[in-house]
């Protein structure tokens, strides 16, 4: 194998490496967002069940259920 080839492999394998390392890095930001979401999801669904508890409590209508004031 001449130099020049084994430079252009020496390349392809550092190439290959920061992008394996890249998509690890990637792979770990979408797995904490993914938790985060789904906190976050958790703590919408239970205020908007406290809100419903409210609303209830003051005898009002909830607001999901008025029509929109342009219609």
């Amino acid at each position: 194998m001449d130099k020049q080839t084994q430079e252009r492999i020496e390349r392809l394998e550092e190439a290959a490496a920061y992008l394996a390392r890249s998509v690890e890095d990637l792979s770990g930001i979408v797995a904490r967002q993914e938790a985060q979401i789904a906190r976050m999801a958790r703590h919408v669904g239970l205020l908007m069940e406290r809100e419903a508890e409210r609303e209830a409590e003051a005898g009002t209508v909830p607001l999901a259920d008025q029509r929109p004031p342009h219609w």
